[in-house]
């Protein structure tokens, strides 16, 4: 049975629609008359007294159907995919400059940093505990039972300054009974320096290299 092979061009341009279309469709055709022509050829010279089951001719054809139907379809969505990447990279490029409200790790450059806590259901009591990049606890630091903002200072239990670097902020809480809640993550805002788009996914940059899923991100507001 005749396996014909397809080729299918890379999509270019901004939107990779004007000149992949062309290009693919030639393709499809050229391949699609080879395939005729070796199915002819085959009709031609096969052996009477074994003569090929008419079929297997119309297996072949609906085969080739569905590999081209298919090429088309992988072409129109990397069109498509190409085409919303532009729209949400035009769409982000105002978040620049602005302060995103994240849960990722933000820099430390020596000024306190305003936090917002979420408490845990049923918490009767509350501690932010902040980690470095390397998921060391460098703080922990009693806290009322609100989801108020509070500042952090990034002083050490000996009194010592942190240093500047990248850090995140969790709550840990106990319960009425005195057990341990499950802990959640604290958000700050960081200052976005860069938009990514990388095919499924947006991504922002914070100052300070830190990066999170632009889905993350929760609010903005214009950087103080």
């Amino acid at each position: 049975m005749l396996s014909p092979t397809m080729t299918s061009s890379a999509l270019s341009g901004p939107l990779g629609s004007a000149s992949a279309a062309p290009q693919t469709k030639a393709v499809l055709s050229s391949d699609f008359e080879t395939f005729i022509k070796m199915l002819t050829t085959q009709a031609k010279y096969q052996d009477p007294l074994e003569p090929i089951d008419s079929s297997e001719y119309a297996a072949q054809l609906a085969q080739f159907s569905m590999v081209e139907q298919q090429v088309l379809s992988n072409d129109l969505l990397t069109a498509l995919t190409t085409q919303l990447g532009s729209s949400t990279i035009g769409q982000m490029a105002g978040w620049i400059g602005m302060e995103g409200r994240t849960t990722a790790p933000i820099p430390f450059e020596g000024s306190p940093v305003t936090v917002l806590p979420t408490p845990p259901i049923g918490a009767q009591t509350m501690e932010l505990v902040a980690y470095d990049v390397r998921g060391r606890e460098v703080s922990r630091n009693a806290l009322p039972v609100s989801a108020e903002p509070v500042l952090w200072a990034g002083v050490q239990p000996n009194g010592q300054p942190v240093a500047q670097g990248l850090y995140r902020f969790e709550v840990e809480a106990v319960g009425t009974t005195g057990q341990s809640l499950p802990a959640t993550s604290a958000a700050t805002y960081a200052r976005i320096i860069e938009v990514q788009n990388l095919g499924a996914e947006a991504r922002v940059i914070f100052a300070g290299g830190a990066e999170a899923p632009a889905a993350s991100i929760t609010a903005l507001r214009k950087s103080g």
